[in-house]
Order: structure tokens, then C-alpha cells, then sequence
């Protein structure tokens, strides 16, 4: 695009200083995509200096200069010797040239747009999908977990005129998120995976968390495809809010794509997938049942893409690793440590402990270093409680709990009576550390369980290296 053509997309005017007048006017083309990070920028990209909530970007408008960007997009107007254009708002800036850029792509006829949505497993979906979309043809898709208003279109500004695939996570926070990415990007194919309470406390409950995750199903058209898990009875209500042809995934037989004979260990999970007349065996790798839903997902999308049924066993059966820090093997002997503290909400908490009672070994004991699940508002104590007295009922051989925002979890497993110090609690992960390289011993298997913003993945990550 031109100068003069982002400058119109963004709704914001050109500036040309003295300092680059001569090597640069409106009709002069960019061709790289686009960064908010000036320690990511590489020559040729554009730089977004986003305000956040404890740095502003203006101030790294230098350095993104430095690195070889050659435009700026600003509030207001930097000493640079790059060409600039000023906006009112930049994030909103960078979501009209995404819608822009997305728009030309499509018009050229061949772009087809997945979104993937749901309160767990978008990343994990999405990693499958793009493997698969791969084998057909050119794919964009989000690096890390880029699903919200900043990441998503800087992942659609990466699509180029030879794109065929743009695989998409659509993140929500609170109502009207999905809304304003599917703006953006118009999906042909939506995945919508389930309805839990994570980020219950920032929705304002379980029914809004369920307005928010089916506004993407109610702006498809008749000729989309909305693929749906029949075993979430919430996403299984969003057929009668949509007019797109409806596919299921689950683990029965009416559904279009679905699984049986689903079996667990350390070296992950064995399953029979079945689409259409056609059904395989596969060897799973990544650890936990509930992620054969995201496989099941991610193999019904690939489908409608044209990706033969071969290739998507053959894809699933070398996935090795759903993400990093989700349900990431570190480390399997002597000790099994499975690092999951990316992210946790009450549901891939569950499934998580459920995963660690399944894949133990029958010599050792189970280790569940749990934090906080953060972003539950008003159901952070009833949430927390329950998945106390699961962890007891599951008979986890030791329960560890870190961070005071996790503590009510380990009274509650105490209450429960049937333990008597198995439950122990420590204020911070250093300490807990100290403890587990003492307690662990050979054939224990060790999950570390929690939300981000409790930062266990780094407790995971030394317990890996140390056992390793």
C-alpha cells in the first residue's frame, strides 16, 4: 500500500518532515507489516506506538527508527527522520489497516478466514490447525496467543496477496471483543470450543461469557461453516443463534467429526478419529484428554479447508506440544514434571488434575503445585474450594499450593478431612521450590498448575532443570 492509501485506511493524516522530504512522498510504497514492540521491528516494517498502562510507545518511536522502520504511526507527531501519520487512536489505527488489508487479500478470491474462540484451548486448536492448513496452502496464524485487540490484527498484517488461509484466534475480555476482531476478519469457518468461567469475574458471569464467545457464530452468513462441540451444552445452543451450516465435534457418534476408545498415559493420549466413513487410530503426544476435543476441532476445520484425512492423522500423530507451558512434558525420567501454568481456569484446572490422576505412575506419588486461577470475580472462592476438594477426592498424593490468591484452595482441601498434611501452602515460588527438590523423589509425577499472572511457569521451568 502506499502512503497515502495506509494514511486513508487509518484515518489519519501524513506528515513528511524536512528530514525525509525527497526520499519519500505519498505514493511511496510499504510493503513490511507491523510491530508495537520497537525491539521486534525489523527494516521495512511499520512501528505502532500504542500507549499501555505503564510505558507509551512515543517514547520508543527513536529506537523503532533505529531498527529500520520506515513509518510511524503516532498520536501526535515525533522528532524522527521517518515518515509519520498521526491518529487519534493507534490501536484503533492498527485495527482499520488489518480490516483494510484483510478486505484486499479476500477481494483477490481465494483467502479463507478460521476463527477460533472459546473460554479454553484456542491456542492449542490453532497450532493443530495452522499444521494442517500448511499442507494446502500458504497460512497465516497468531505467534504466542495474539488474540486480542492488538495482536490479532498485528497477525492479520502479516497476510501477503499469495495468502490462502488466515488462522485466527478471537480472544474476549468482555462483550463486544469478538465482535470488533470479526470486523476485522469476516470468518468463512468459526470454532467455537467451549463456554467456561474463565475471565467469568471480567465478563460478569457465566451468561455473558456465553453473549460474548457466540458473537462470532451470529455474524455468520449461510454459506459459513460454524464448528461446534456438541459436548459443551452452552456451544451446543449456539446452532440456534446462527445461520451457517452447523459441524460437530465431540465424543458420540452423531457427531460429523468425533473420537472413541480414548485412552491416557505420560506419553500422551491414544484415540480413534473418525470424519465422515473414514476412521484411524492415532497416537496423541500431547498429555491430557481434554485436548482430543482441540484435535477434534482442529481436524473437522482442516477438513472443510480440503486437507485430506491422511494428513491430519499424520499431523496429529506428529504434534508434539500443545504450546509452550500447556501440558509441556519437561522432563520423564527419573520424575515426570509437566509444566501447564500458562494459563488455568476452573475447567483446564480440572482436566488438568484429572490428567495428572490418569498418566501417574503406579510406583510413585502425585505432585499438584497449584497458584492462583485469576480473573473469577465474585466465583474465585467457590471455584477455588471445588477444585481443592477434587484434588483430595482424586487422591493426589500432595497437594502444593503457591500465592496467597491460592490459599483458600489449600483450606479447603484441608476441610475436607480425609487428608492429614497432604496439603501443604507456601507464600511464594521460591519456597515452594526449596520444598519440592527435597520431597520429590524417583516415579513421582509432578503437575504445575496456574494462571499467568501467578507466574508458576517459571517454578515449572527450574523444577525441569533441576530434575533433568
Amino acid at each position: 500500500m502506499t502512503l497515502a492509501e495506509i494514511a486513508h485506511a487509518v484515518r489519519g493524516t501524513l506528515v513528511l518532515n524536512d528530514q525525509v522530504k525527497g526520499e519519500v512522498n505519498s505514493s511511496t510504497i510499504i510493503r513490511g507489516d507491523s510491530q508495537t514492540d520497537s525491539r521486534e521491528i525489523q527494516p521495512g516494517q511499520i512501528f505502532f506506538a500504542k500507549r499501555g498502562e505503564e510505558t507509551d510507545g512515543h517514547l520508543f518511536a527513536s529506537a523503532a527508527a533505529d531498527r529500520g522502520a520506515v513509518l510511524l504511526i503516532v498520536e501526535h507527531e515525533v522528532d524522527e527522520p521517518v515518515a509519520q501519520i498521526v491518529v487519534e487512536d493507534t490501536v484503533l489505527a492498527l485495527g482499520a489497516l488489518a480490516k483494510e488489508v484483510v478486505s484486499r487479500v479476500a477481494a483477490l478470491g481465494k483467502l479463507q478466514v478460521v476463527g477460533i474462540t472459546g473460554s479454553n484451548g484456542k491456542t492449542t486448536t490453532k497450532n493443530l490447525l495452522a499444521a494442517m492448513a500448511e499442507l494446502r496452502g500458504e497460512t497465516v496464524s497468531p505467534v504466542k496467543s495474539f488474540n486480542n485487540e492488538v495482536g490479532a490484527p498485528l497477525t492479520m498484517l502479516k497476510l501477503t496477496e499469495s495468502s490462502d488461509f488466515l488462522v485466527q484466534e478471537m480472544g474476549a475480555s468482555v462483550e463486544g471483543d469478538i465482535d470488533r476482531l470479526v470486523a476485522m476478519a469476516h470468518p468463512n469457518i468459526a470454532i467455537v470450543l467451549s463456554v467456561g468461567l474463565a475471565h467469568a469475574g471480567e465478563f460478569g458471569g457465566i451468561e455473558a461469557t456465553f453473549r460474548a464467545k457466540s458473537e462470532m457464530v451470529r455474524c455468520l452468513n449461510p454459506e459459513d461453516v460454524a464448528i461446534l462441540n456438541r459436548m459443551d451444552p452452552r456451544v451446543a445452543k449456539m446452532s440456534e443463534l446462527t445461520r451457517a451450516r452447523i459441524v460437530w465435534f465431540g465424543l458420540t457418534p452423531e457427531c460429523d467429526v468425533w473420537a472413541s476408545d480414548v485412552i491416557s498415559d505420560a506419553r500422551g493420549t491414544q484415540f480413534t478419529l473418525h470424519i465422515g466413513t473414514d476412521s484411524a487410530s492415532v497416537r496423541f503426544s500431547v498429555l491430557g484428554e481434554h485436548h482430543v476435543m482441540n484435535a477434534l476441532a482442529a481436524s473437522a476445520a482442516a477438513t472443510e479447508l480440503g486437507v485430506p484425512f491422511d494428513s491430519i492423522v499424520k499431523t496429529l500423530e506428529n504434534a508434539t506440544l500443545a504450546a509452550r507451558w500447556r501440558m509441556e512434558l519437561l522432563v520423564a525420567d527419573p520424575v515426570t514434571i509437566i509444566n501447564d501454568a500458562y494459563n488455568a481456569s476452573p475447567d483446564s484446572m480440572a482436566a488438568a488434575l484429572k490428567t495428572l490422576a490418569q498418566i501417574a505412575n503406579p510406583e510413585g506419588r502425585t505432585f499438584a503445585v497449584l497458584g492462583e486461577m485469576s480473573e473469577l470475580g465474585e466465583y474465585s472462592g467457590a471455584e477455588h474450594d471445588r477444585i481443592g476438594l477434587m484434588a483430595v477426592r482424586l487422591n493426589i498424593s500432595r497437594l502444593v499450593v503457591v500465592g496467597s490468591g491460592a490459599r483458600r484452595l489449600h483450606i479447603s482441601s484441608i476441610n475436607e478431612g480425609s487428608w492429614d498434611g497432604e496439603s501443604v501452602y507456601f507464600e511464594d515460588a521460591d519456597t515452594a521450590y526449596q520444598y519440592l527438590v527435597q520431597e520429590i523423589q524417583p516415579k513421582d509425577t509432578v503437575l504445575v498448575k496456574s494462571s499467568n499472572s501467578a507466574g508458576l511457569r517459571f517454578l515449572g521451568d527450574k523444577l525441569g532443570e533441576y530434575f533433568g
